[in-house]
């Protein structure tokens, strides 16, 4: 994936920005195979098998559902409109798309040789969501940043004075999260207020209800977050220190998340989860098609 530059237009030379600090990668393995593993069974697919074609759909009155896929081991590749997209790494998962969305698969995937896997079905899913929120969560928070740089690449890297709303929910999920979260979790920022700064440690999520806030690094605004947008959920994924500023850059109602109260939620309503990810998948599919 690309980094975004954030860099001036050329003129005199300016010193370097201290590299940012590390992040901890967003899928965990172990997260994910520990969720699989609470319904799923492992299973052997043989080299040269069609795991799923692109542009397929299961039919529900056919009894035909899509799957969603672990790799344990061996090579499964991947391609769309006959071109190659890469190969599935040991450890990670493939076909989520579909599965969590429910809609045509964007790719075709093929077992380059003999593969284990462990799938897992709508039904299975959502009794896994039950068992291991923390996936929903994980897996959320990788599509957003996927979101987030399809945008980047939509609209060119963004100025002080031309960075564009972005949104994940929309009005019918925000009123669900509203629903499910309760007023305890509703807070308010008058403009100009600062919301979260970069390098302390962050222990909330915020979804936008009203107004508007402006995501800044090294003093510079590279995003702007409207109403059902989000910001700052790495820190309930792994608590790592925060990236950039946020500041309230007009009257703001925001829905402000901890960890334990997003997996609680989650786990207690394992639809909830599941109409979340299939909301921002749906975003990421279109956001993804105005690209190609």
């Amino acid at each position: 994936m690309d980094d975004l530059d954030f860099s001036k237009p050329a003129g005199a030379p300016k010193p370097a920005a201290p590299p940012a600090a590390p992040q901890a990668p967003l899928f965990i393995p172990a997260i994910a195979r520990a969720f699989f593993e609470s319904t799923g069974k492992e299973e052997t697919l043989a080299a040269g098998t069609v795991i799923f074609a692109e542009n397929e759909k299961a039919s529900r009155i056919l009894l035909k559902r899509d799957k969603m896929y672990l790799l344990l081991d061996g090579q499964v590749a991947l391609s769309a409109k006959g071109k190659p997209l890469g190969v599935v790494k040991v450890g990670h998962i493939f076909g989520e798309m579909a599965a969590i969305s429910d809609s045509p698969r964007s790719a075709t995937a093929v077992a380059r040789s003999e593969c284990r896997v462990i799938a897992l079905d709508d039904r299975q899913f959502t009794a896994a969501l039950q068992k291991k929120p923390e996936f929903a969560l994980m897996v959320l928070g990788t599509m957003i940043l996927r979101l987030r740089e399809m945008i980047a690449r939509l609209s060119g890297i963004p100025s002080p004075t031309e960075s564009k709303e972005t949104r994940v929910f929309d009005r019918k999920m925000l009123a669900s999260l509203q629903a499910g979260l309760g007023d305890q979790a509703s807070v308010r920022y008058e403009r100009g207020k600062i919301i979260m700064v970069a390098g302390q440690t962050g222990a909330l999520m915020y979804v936008v209800l009203e107004g508007r806030v402006g995501i800044q690094i090294r003093g510079a605004t590279v995003e702007r977050v409207g109403p059902g947008g989000v910001f700052g959920e790495m820190a309930l994924i792994d608590q790592s220190p925060r990236s950039a500023n946020a500041v309230a850059e007009s009257d703001c109602a925001l829905l402000a998340i901890n960890r334990n109260v997003f997996l609680n939620l989650v786990k207690s309503d394992p639809g909830f989860g599941i109409s979340l990810l299939s909301a921002t998948a749906e975003r990421l599919r279109n956001t993804a098609a105005g690209i190609s």
